[in-house]
């Protein structure tokens, strides 16, 4: 039997396996290793930690095929110069490898940040994040470090969900979302406004402690903290003997293949790419990898160039019934935008179901 091994069952590696098993030849198999029973669906983890959605909304079930073998274990080593996976419990050899494990929070050296914050980063983290949300008294004031689209979202639903609350929303930047027009950041803004939740731009924290943050010079006196001000590939990614780029991503060739293990590839957030780590990324170089393959296996030479991965734009929510989306050029905000979200993830599921 040949193998084909996928470390982790997110974006990346769920698409991939869609796309792989209709061109797979006879004799090959799929082993899908991840520590959960299900793809966890990452982008609505700020709701669960909220509390405005169940785990059992955020889930997906796994491939079920003859051909995908799954292993619930932990990654322990990713060993490629002997093509062998390292779990908790395991060794897998493999003949070609998909690493998708994703990323974890990056706290910048921020003194106090990782003992002092919550996450939203992982179902483990945005479980124990709701939990401690739900024990905050009436009036208590909640934290949240950084306004990328996580904070964003992690904000606006908490708000939704405890009208009780304070929250402050942390921003490094003079306005929101300084990427995109400004009429999506005004409308963002105004949302807060609207909603009393206090966005505080230019900020820098340099300290965490139990019961507050150090903004520049400035403390701020919380009863609890999120942090989601930027990520990192996880400790097993950061411990392999390749190249990384930016953000500490793996340096790959344009196959998305680890240069000098070409049976290795990385898809997803610890893959260097021109774009910034997302789902909708993750999907795209997954179909790529896919293609990839496919040739491989078939004998046919690769492409000479790989076409860019198409990128539809952003959406995001502001509650469940308001949003903002940055599609092809142009914005769209309000109701609008919220449906066009959960129009998307509707057919997720239904795609993968």
């Amino acid at each position: 039997m040949n193998t084909i091994v996928c470390l982790g069952g997110g974006y990346g590696n769920m698409r991939f396996i869609q796309r792989i098993l209709p061109k797979l030849p006879s004799g090959y198999t799929i082993t899908l290793v991840d520590k959960n029973p299900f793809h966890g669906m990452k982008t609505e983890y700020y709701a669960l930690a909220a509390g405005t959605k169940s785990e059992k909304n955020v889930r997906v079930d796994f491939p079920d095929d003859d051909r995908v073998n799954i292993v619930f274990d932990t990654v322990s080593e990713i060993d490629i110069d002997r093509n062998r996976v390292i779990l908790e419990n395991q060794t897998l050899d493999y003949d070609m490898l998909v690493i998708g494990l994703g990323c974890e929070d990056k706290y910048h050296g921020v003194p106090g940040a990782e003992e002092h914050t919550y996450s939203i980063q992982s179902l483990r983290e945005s479980r124990a994040t709701y939990e401690s949300i739900g024990d905050l008294k009436p009036g208590s004031t909640v934290g949240i470090v950084g306004a990328g689209l996580s904070g964003i979202e992690v904000a606006s639903e908490l708000r939704e969900a405890r009208e009780d609350l304070h929250i402050k929303l942390f921003d490094r930047g003079d306005r929101i979302l300084p990427m995109y027009p400004a009429r999506l950041s005004a409308y963002v803004k105004r949302w807060f406004d609207d909603n009393d939740v206090e966005v505080i731009p230019n900020s820098n924290i340099v300290k965490v402690e139990a019961d507050k943050v150090y903004n520049n010079n400035e403390s701020h006196a919380l009863d609890l903290a999120i942090w989601t001000a930027g990520v990192q590939p996880v400790e097993v990614v950061r411990n392999l003997p390749v190249e990384f780029g930016p953000g500490g991503r793996v340096v790959l060739n344009q196959y998305h293949q680890v240069p000098g293990h070409e049976n290795v590839y990385v898809v997803g957030d610890s893959a260097a790419l021109k774009h910034a780590p997302s789902a909708q990324v993750a999907e795209g170089q997954a179909e790529q990898i896919a293609e990839v393959i496919e040739d491989i296996l078939k004998g046919k030479a690769l492409p000479e160039e790989m076409s860019d991965i198409k990128m539809q734009g952003i959406l995001g929510s502001l509650g469940s019934k308001e949003g903002f989306a940055y599609l092809k050029e142009r914005t769209v905000t309000g109701r609008i935008a919220r449906m066009l979200k959960s129009g998307v993830l509707w057919m997720y599921k239904l795609g993968n179901n």
